[in-house]
């Protein structure tokens, strides 16, 4: 089983820990209608087409407690601080009471047969098992044991339960039920979408970055060997497959088996990565993170573009009404036009996005251009202001060019004026902190840490950064 020695990281910031971005709202604490809602033992089950018969969802239930866990941490309502436990224990409490006992493990079973939409082979009776659902239950009982409010007894209960599910994680497909296995490359795979067959399956990247989430938790309340190797056997499959994650300026890969573009994953895909580089501090990750952000950025991006004086070629693409991609039109161009401004300008765009086959483009929303897009090219046209960041725990390292290469860097306001600039050159390279990438006035920049240029952005195509790692 190959492992390339990722080591994980204890002491990171509430913020940073796994599920803590992931927090269910008080508006949905009742889920009552729809196919996934609760049971009126508050537990939360699927009911397939509207019926009135309640499958457990192993996924969901653990998805919803670690949601609830979230809330109830900073939850300041007691009323509202114990249901959420409520909710929370509600879910761990169906795990344990429905799991099976096979080969010295615990295993959640999905109660209902699956057939995927998309993915060839992915078809079960039931009962079914997934390694992401496995990975997912370890988090729920980790962290439910780790609540105050929660008694000795009822934390030796689910800390047995998070055993149980780890040593699922630690059994390959040698036997039945599995949802690891060592690929022929000597890789290891939790398996979200087991295969019928041994060895195969669907390689789906998102599920076994969340079933290593239950890896990290495990270790970090229980400094557990086992844990930590499956962890770094499971990050080093994933650097070393990143390659075939990646889809190269435009939405990744949702599994390594079908290789289908999945623009609802792609942010999911650049979240989960940036935590496995909070939980390595591995800058590998953050690299990984960098190229999905620069190949298809999160769309929330709005502001305003600044334009300087000239000439500017705008296009109208065929998307939907607000300017998102629809695959049925794929962006086709429907019409271009070049306007001139006599001085500089500035319009507000709603959306920044790439266009498929194109670079990253501004969708114009008010004024003469409105609907018309705007190619991002510092500086003829750029967004002002500092967007997508990429935080680096810990920072990284810059390094500047020798031979006295002038560099300029650049002091930014949140709106994007710049409030000094400040050019530096070094006879030898020289290095510097980073904390994080953003980009910044229309292009990738690293904002610097310590020394003289503490608080300023370097471009990031000036200098060089740690570990740009080698996947051959």
């Amino acid at each position: 089983m190959n492992k390339a020695g990722y080591q994980l990281v204890s002491g990171l910031p509430e913020a940073m820990r796994p599920w803590r971005d992931r927090p269910v709202t008080w508006a949905n604490v009742s889920p009552s209608t729809g196919p996934y809602r609760l049971d009126a033992e508050g537990v939360y089950r699927y009911y397939p087409d509207g019926g009135t018969t309640g499958y457990d969802h192993p996924v969901g239930q653990a998805q919803f407690g670690l949601g609830c866990i979230t809330s109830y941490r900073t939850e300041t309502d007691p009323a509202r601080k114990s249901l959420f436990l409520t909710r929370a224990r509600a879910q761990a409490d169906q795990l344990i009471a429905a799991h099976h006992n096979a080969r010295g493990a615990w295993w959640f079973p999905y109660t209902f047969p699956f057939t995927h939409a998309v993915h060839t082979g992915v078809d079960y009776d039931a009962p079914w098992y997934s390694g992401m659902a496995q990975g997912e239950a370890i988090s729920l009982f980790v962290q439910l044991a780790q609540i105050d409010a929660i008694s000795s007894v009822d934390r030796a209960v689910y800390m047995v339960a998070a055993d149980g599910a780890l040593a699922s994680l630690q059994l390959t497909d040698e036997g039945e039920p599995w949802v690891s296995n060592i690929d022929s490359g000597g890789y290891f795979w939790i398996q979200e979408y087991p295969g019928a067959v041994h060895a195969e399956g669907d390689y789906t990247y998102n599920g076994m970055i969340f079933a290593m989430f239950g890896l990290y938790d495990y270790y970090l309340a229980t400094g557990s060997p086992a844990a930590a190797d499956l962890y770094d056997a499971c990050a080093t499959t994933i650097a070393a497959h990143f390659p075939e994650l990646r889809n190269q300026r435009w939405h990744s890969y949702y599994c390594g088996t079908h290789r289908v573009p999945a623009p609802t994953y792609h942010q999911h895909h650049i979240n989960l990565l940036t935590q496995v580089h909070w939980q390595t501090g591995s800058p590998d990750y953050a690299h990984f993170t960098e190229r999905l952000v620069d190949d298809y950025p999160a769309t929330s991006v709005s502001g305003t573009v600044a334009f300087e004086a000239g000439s500017h070629t705008l296009f109208r693409f065929d998307t939907s009404v607000s300017g998102a991609w629809v695959s049925t039109k794929g962006d086709a161009e429907l019409g271009s036009k070049t306007v001139s401004f006599a001085g500089d300008t500035q319009a507000p765009a709603s959306m920044r996005r790439r266009i498929q086959g194109r670079g990253i483009y501004y969708l114009i929303s008010t004024g003469p251009y409105a609907g018309w897009w705007v190619g991002e090219s510092w500086s003829k046209a750029y967004l002002r202001g500092i967007h997508l960041p990429t935080l680096y725990r810990p920072a990284r390292t810059v390094t500047f060019p020798g031979g006295d290469v002038d560099v300029d860097t650049y002091k930014v306001a949140t709106n994007g004026d710049v409030t000094s600039v400040k050019t530096v050159s070094f006879a030898s390279p020289s290095n510097a902190p980073s904390d994080r990438r953003a980009i910044v006035n229309g292009r990738p920049m690293h904002q610097i840490t310590a020394g003289g240029l503490t608080g300023y952005w370097v471009p990031a195509n000036a200098v060089t950064i740690d570990s740009q790692p080698d996947l051959s």
